[in-house]
This record gives structure tokens, sequence and C-alpha cells, in this order.
């Protein structure tokens, strides 16, 4: 399971004949790699060519006959250059810290690869000597211990046996979704991994990452909605943006709900206590976030593959949450206080569904240090979705969730251009930040990325103010914002791997503002300035 929210406080073997036999299958049956009108390669040419790449640089990718990949994401530059992400198996059972991207030129040749782990793995075993159903137990204690008080209900263990890479050297564990359902119906969920041959706690993390036709909305005012006609009455459903339908969810906390449909193609009342306001607000954030991405990265969906989520209101009862969930692929949002101030804003919508797109790409581990830019990557881009919407009612700005007013006092929950206003987030890297909560951890990164798109100092932007600090006292001249989310995006998509922390995440943006701008350019050294003045060197 997993799920990520905002937070209101398959295998293709590697053999002997092995490495060649994966190569040679993947080349027989990859389509035909003929160029595009543009002479760049085709996505099967480009899997075709770091095919070739697995296969005469295994050794040196730490490749052996034990070992299978699968194609994750491919992306294929304007000028023919190649990017191809794997996921890992040893002997068949995923590695946790696996993945890697290999790097092509337009001709096909190999050039690198970034890697999320560079152990090389040799197991004397893969027979657990802790089994399943105690694994399944462990990580249900480890639910219960998280939520102390809560009589948890329902609560479902799933071991899965994994190699866990990433936390030194590579070791047999269970890796265990446990979910349940808490005393006011309400999820919890947390993925345990637990060392298979000890017993022992390895990691674990929150799956619940929570948020925490004329559509008249509660944050955004009137605004105009993709609708379908179906016989005589209309669906909230979008067939233009790859199938988008909200559903009401009516309190339940399961199941899909109702589709919601309307006679006039006139939803809601601008009111939070009007069932359809909040269909209004969620369909509209949907719609808003797909064209953001299609817009300003060409990309045709969270998993770039014309498909949309879908969405679900009216969760629970008066229920402060909102979350993505990659199992339903769907988002989920909760009422609110009082049942009548669904946390339905831009930006929240932007921040949930991004989390599927770091998914989809990086899969930035949702702990330490990854888990802090996972959690600031969706911070970023819903940032950039509310500023890309240019909504009058609901305009742009580097405060996140001002609107659903969590806090009861009108305040933010985060802002970004000096991240410590919150109480508890960092606005500067050091060697403690990876111990941090990860939404007090991404301050570091949202910081960079206001100081890389603003620059430092007082200014006001869209009526707010901001006065944004520097560690060492410098003074940092922003490039826009637009440049910025180029950057970031990038480096996610590019080079960010399930592992990259703050020191990762500084070279694969440096080498991103190079393939985008140059390397020496103003926005290459922006980029270095930014990271500096948040003291990650």
């Amino acid at each position: 399971m997993s799920r990520i929210r905002i937070d209101v406080r398959g295998s293709r073997r590697l053999a002997t004949a092995g490495v060649a036999a994966t190569a040679a299958t993947l080349l027989a049956t990859a389509l035909s790699p003929a160029a595009v009108a543009d002479n760049r390669p085709t996505r099967a040419g480009a899997i075709e060519n770091a095919a070739s790449a697995l296969l005469e640089h295994a050794a040196s990718l730490g490749l052996t006959s034990a070992e299978g990949t699968s194609v994750r994401n491919v992306i294929v530059d304007k000028d023919g250059t190649q990017h191809v992400r794997y996921d890992r198996t040893y002997h068949q059972l995923p590695v946790l810290g696996g993945d890697f991207v290999v790097h092509l030129a337009p001709n096909g040749a190999y050039r690198s690869a970034d890697k999320a782990t560079r152990t090389k793995i040799s197991l004397a075993s893969i027979t657990p000597l802790i089994s399943a159903p105690k694994a399944a137990d462990l990580a249900a204690n480890a639910l219960r211990a998280v939520n102390l008080g809560e009589t948890l209900k329902k609560l479902t263990a799933r071991p899965e046996l994994i190699v866990d890479a990433l936390h030194g050297a590579p070791k047999l564990a269970w890796r265990t979704s446990v979910a349940a359902k808490d005393s006011l119906g309400n999820p919890v969920s947390r993925t345990v991994i637990t060392d298979a041959r000890t017993g022992s706690q390895i990691d674990a993390w929150d799956d619940i990452e929570t948020a925490t036709g004329d559509g008249k909305s509660l944050y955004s005012g009137t605004v105009p909605l993709e609708t379908t006609l179906s016989g005589s009455t209309y669906q909230l459903y979008d067939t233009t943006r790859g199938g988008h339908k909200t559903y009401n969810l009516n309190n339940a906390t399961s199941g899909t709900g109702t589709l919601m449909t309307d006679s006039d193609d006139v939803w809601g009342t601008g009111s939070g206590s009007n069932t359809q306001t909040a269909g209004a607000d969620a369909a509209y954030g949907a719609q808003e976030t797909w064209d953001f991405y299609k817009n300003t990265f060409g990309r045709s969906g969270i998993k770039n593959d014309g498909v949309a989520a879908y969405s679900r209101v009216h969760y629970s009862s008066a229920y402060v949450n909102a979350f993505w969930d990659d199992d339903c692929f769907c988002m989920t949002y909760g009422d609110g206080s009082g049942g009548t101030h669904a946390l339905t804003s831009l930006d929240v919508a932007g921040h949930e569904m991004s989390h599927g797109l770091t998914a989809a790409t990086a899969g930035l581990k949702y702990s330490r240090e990854s888990g802090g830019l996972n959690e600031a990557t969706s911070d970023i881009f819903g940032t950039s979705v509310e500023f890309f919407a240019n909504n009058s009612s609901d305009v742009g700005d580097y405060l996140i969730g001002e609107k659903i007013d969590i806090n009861g006092d009108g305040t933010p929950l985060r802002y970004m251009d000096k991240p410590s206003k919150d109480g508890g987030s960092a606005d500067y890297w050091s060697r403690n930040v990876g111990r941090l909560d990860v939404h007090y951890s991404s301050g570091v990164a949202n910081h960079f990325f206001y100081l890389l798109s603003e620059g430092s100092g007082a200014k006001t932007i869209n009526g707010v103010s901001y006065n944004s600090p520097t560690y060492d006292g410098s003074t940092v001249t922003g490039i826009g914002r637009d440049k910025a989310d180029q950057i970031w995006y990038r480096a996610l998509s590019t080079y960010f791997t399930s592992s990259t922390n703050y020191a990762g995440a500084r070279t694969g943006t440096l080498q991103a503002a190079s393939d985008l701008y140059g390397a020496g350019s103003a926005e290459y050294n922006a980029v270095a300035a930014a990271w500096k003045a948040v003291n990650v060197n």
C-alpha cells in the first residue's frame, strides 16, 4: 500500500547465459525502434538501446546472474538523449534501493548511470528465519505503537520477502504493509521493514500520507468543469483528461462511492454545507493538476500514460485530512472540521497527486532525507499548480494549505520562504535533518525552491509578503518559478532515485540545470547558489 499525505501537524531476468539471454529477449521483443518524424528514438527504441547497455555494462552496473530488471520509466529528450529507469530483483525478490537510471547518447551509446545504492548484492541464503506470520505480527505491533490509545479495527498485514539494499549491507528482509481503521473509522497504515533473519526492525514509515459545467467551489470561486451528459443527467466525468471521475463516498471509509451527477450541470453553491461543492473543488483541482503537468512538462497524466486518477469526496465524518493512494490510484478528501471545510484546495490537490508522480518516477523512500524530498516535491508542484491555475479567488503563493485553515487561526501549514515559521520545519540542512518528520525535513528543499525561484530578501508577490533568509548571509537572485519547475522535474524524473538525499538532490538538480541551460549558465550557477544558501554544499 502506498498512500501519501500532507499532514496537519515486474521482473526481467539477467542471467549468465543470463545477461546475454535477457538482452537478447529484450532486443527480440521490443517494438521496432524506428525513429519518429524528428528523428528521436521511440520509447521502444530507447528500451532496446538500454538493453544493449545492460548487456555490455552489467559488471559496472553491479548486475549479476542472480539479478533481473524491469523498466519503470523512459524519457527521451528533444536531442534524442535517452534515460531508462529500472527496478531490480535478486533471485526474483524485489530489491529495496535496487533502482537505477541508465543514460544513453542520442545514438544509443551508453553514457552513465545513477544508482540508488552501489553495494553489490550477494546473500548466503534467501530463506528467511523469521516467518511471514511473525513478520506480520511485528508490523502490526509497530502500527499499534504509533497509534497509542487507539483501538484499531480491521487490521491487515501483507508481508513481502525482499532484499533491503538501502540500509547498509544488503540483507534479506520482510516489507510489510500493515493497515487498519482507527476508532473513528479513519485509515492508519505503515510500511515496516524487518530483518528476515533476526526479526529486528530496520525502518518504518507512514503509508497514509495525509494532508493532511460550472463548479461553484468553496475555495476557487465559479470555475469551468468538464462533465459528461448521460441521458438527461450530467456526470462529473472528464473524458478530455484521461477519464477523471469524481465520486461521493457519503461518509463511507471504503469503496468507490457514487459517481456525482446533476440535472443542470451547475455543481455546488460555494458553501461547504452543500454536498456538490467539495466535488466541484476536487474536480477542478484534478483538472488543473492534469493541465499543469501537460502544459509544463508535456506529461499526460500522473504516470504519463494518458490515464487519469479518480477523486473521492466526503470521506468519513469530519475527517481533517486528504490523501493520495497508489493502490487505488485515487485522491480522497475529508470534509474537515465541522464537516463543511473539505480539504480540496488547489495546492492540496496538486500536492497529493504529485505524490503519485514521485512514485511513478524517482520513488523517493518516505523516510529520512529522501522522505523530506518526497514531501517537498509535492509542496513544490502543489504550489506551482496554484500559480498555473491563475485563479483570482486562490492566487498563487508560496504558502502551503493556506485556504483550508487546519490550524484554526488562518495560518498556513507551511511557508516556503522561511519554513521555520511553522514552528517545526528546517530552514537549512544539518546532520540532524534526516531525523525530523518528513513534513519538517522537507523545509530545506522548499526553501531551496523558493530561493531559486524568487531569490532572497524581502518582497511582495501577489499581495503576500515574504522575507527569505540564507544560511551564509549571501544574496540569491532567483531565475523564476518556471525555470525552477523545469529543473526540479528533470532532476526528479531523470536523476533522483529512491535513496536520493540532499547532497544527491544538489547533484541531480545541477545536472538537470546543465542539461536544460548549459553548465556554467546563469541558471546552473543559481542552483548552486540556492543550495549553498540552505547549507547543502
